[in-house]
């Protein structure tokens, strides 16, 4: 059963920071200034020593200049100050004496409450190497040490990380260790008076913290339904999905793996590494003492957790072979992440299904919520699935109000490519994509994994080739067979009329009485009538010349109620202070999809 954690007492090592190849120090150099102080030592640098800033984190696609919070870099060997050039915006590069240990420190500031880069305040700490640790060029692939400082203000406070220990206090701080940047880059560190509890999945230990979280969370709730779905993917992936098949932890590829979810007022995310996962929520999605319900928020998170450790798995060990080595210094492209991140969504909500922690209701729900993303999106005619993957550097992680028109989600359309390929296998009665997915891990030795790689265990797999529905569901802009292959599976497709944003092509923010304009939908009513992302929808005029009346508009749901039987109506819009009325013609026959329960179980659960 799960337990509350208990903390491990280490005796302080002796070692100094020269004892190992690249050691940093790393400590807080004001709260208040959110400014962490890295004292960084080469113990045998260079003649010409370059030192680099990753410009990415692995997971999150988009170049994010961490070096922009960079200050204060002094470099110095002994009692000598030694000079810095700048070569790029992350390169530095000095000349040493490479018979003496070069020291470098700096200060970062850190106020980015995401999974991606680093924060400090009075409160908590976290950090990833990647915005924090500046890389050396030559000592890259040797022995890092981590030395974590608490300082006097860390009252109460205590550290979780999936890094190798090597001396701790009873709170975790101390050193720790790394066989090489990559394994450093990949284990976040986690600070602060966080609530912490443990248990084990198939005998392997695994920790769980949640900071910022209200006196009302229920955290043995959390480490229950978390243990639940930690064992079901371990079963998924080392004993062909059999609920009761023993998993042995050495087939398991981490010794103990670490969640550390940070809850604040509202946000969301996740990002995956080796034994560890960083996640972000908020504090209403958490379960609560008392409350045996479970909320739309708390599925939410739990497809969350569900998602970022089947990463463990797909993307952070079968990774695609253009990340068999990071290069941290640029975009690192791929077109294979609607099968990484896509087939992992598909899974995410799947494997709740089996771990018995939703029912068939509200998978159905999630479904068509993912099929209705899709099929609302222009995009998915304009770009196909594995150039979203390439384009993600660029697109996927810039979104603006065109995004939805000249994109697709290599996320929601990746998922539906998984789930076409599923209903596909399944039907022709010979393999699953469980199956397939179990056969990419042994064929690709857990490592670097191509195209080809899927293709060949599918015909092995299935007996016959695949390579045109991939060119048509990868490859290509048509739409996907889903209606026919959920039919086949006896489920039941309804097409339900739109809400009225559907319906007119728009999405909007409400807030205050307000409604606000953020995309308008390419082909939509309410391209039509002109509407343009930034407007402010005041008002309607309703009927021939407004003989019906002008109406102001609080929120996009009394639309209906204003037009009645009327199709056609005037809308009032202000656009950088000006007054516009706008012909608006709403359309009928818009539909959105709902998948209903079967009449008898659908075969997509069982492993």
């Amino acid at each position: 059963m799960p337990r509350k954690a208990a903390a491990t007492v280490r005796t302080t090592s002796t070692a100094s920071a020269t004892d190992w190849a690249v050691h940093y120090r790393i400590e807080a150099a004001s709260l208040h200034a959110h400014l962490w102080r890295v004292t960084l030592t080469i113990a045998r640098p260079a003649a010409l020593q370059t030192l680099r800033l990753p410009v990415w984190i692995p997971g999150s696609y988009m170049v994010r200049e961490f070096a922009k919070h960079l200050q204060h870099l002094q470099c110095r060997q002994g009692q000598k100050t030694l000079a810095v050039s700048q070569l790029d915006k992350a390169t530095w590069q000095l000349p040493c004496d490479t018979t003496q240990a070069l020291q470098v420190q700096y200060e970062v500031y850190a106020f980015d409450n995401s999974v991606r880069t680093s924060w400090l305040d009075s409160a908590r700490g976290f950090f990833n190497a990647t915005s924090l640790c500046l890389m050396a060029d030559g000592a890259t692939d040797m022995p890092h040490a981590v030395d974590l400082i608490r300082s006097p203000q860390m009252v109460g406070w205590n550290v979780a990380t999936g890094l190798p220990p090597v001396a701790l206090d009873k709170a975790g701080f101390g050193r720790y260790q790394a066989a090489h940047y990559d394994e450093l880059a990949d284990c976040p560190v986690e600070m602060g008076a966080f609530w912490s509890g443990t248990f084990k999945a198939c005998g392997v230990p695994h920790r769980l913290v949640v900071a910022g979280a209200l006196p009302s969370f229920d955290g043995e709730r959390l480490l229950r339904d978390a243990q639940k779905i930690c064992e079901t993917q371990l079963r998924f992936w080392h004993a062909g999905g059999d609920a009761a098949a023993t998993v042995s932890p050495k087939q398991v590829p981490f010794g103990h793996y670490v969640f550390m979810l940070n809850v604040v007022d509202d946000s969301y995310g996740g990002l995956e590494h080796r034994n560890s996962t960083a996640l972000i929520a908020a504090r209403r999605d958490l379960p609560r003492v008392g409350e045996a319900k479970t909320s739309d928020g708390y599925t939410t998170l739990l497809g969350l957790i569900s998602h970022e450790y089947f990463h463990t798995w797909n993307v952070k060990r079968l990774r695609p072979a253009e990340f068999a080595r990071y290069d941290y210094a640029q975009e690192n492209y791929t077109e294979l992440l609607w099968f990484f991140e896509g087939f992992t969504s598909y899974y995410d909500d799947l494997l709740l299904r089996r771990a018995g922690l939703i029912d068939d209701t509200v998978y159905f729900k999630l479904l068509t919520k993912t099929i209705n993303q899709v099929l609302q999106a222009p995009g998915r005619a304009v770009q196909t699935v594995a150039q979203a993957s390439f384009d993600a550097w660029v697109k996927y992680y810039r979104q603006d109000e065109n995004t939805a028109n000249a994109t697709v989600s290599y996320y929601t359309k990746g998922a539906l490519v998984a789930l076409c390929l599923d209903l596909s296998l399944r039907a022709e009665g010979h393999t699953t994509l469980d199956a397939v997915m179990r056969g990419l891990w042994q064929r690709c030795a857990a490592g670097p994994m191509l195209e080809a790689d899927l293709l060949a265990v599918l015909h092995e797999l299935s007996g016959r080739s695949w390579a045109k529905e991939i060119k048509a569901w990868v490859h290509s802009t048509r739409e996907l067979p889903l209606k026919a292959l959920l039919q086949a599976q006896q489920l039941q497709v309804h097409e339900d009329a739109a809400q009225m944003a559907q319906c007119l092509g728009l999405r909007v923010a409400e807030a205050g009485g307000t409604v606000t304009v953020k995309v308008v939908l390419r082909g939509s009513a309410a391209e039509a009538a002109g509407f343009a992302a930034g407007d402010e929808w005041l008002g309607l005029e309703v009927g021939a010349r407004g003989q019906q009346g002008a109406w102001r508009l609080n929120k996009l749901d009394d639309l209906a109620l204003l037009l009645g039987t009327e199709r056609r109506a005037t809308a009032l819009v202000s656009r950088d202070k000006r007054l516009l009325r706008l012909p608006l013609r709403v359309p009928q026959g818009v539909r959105t999809w709902r998948i209903a329960n079967p009449a008898r179980p659908s075969g997509l659960w069982p492993a």
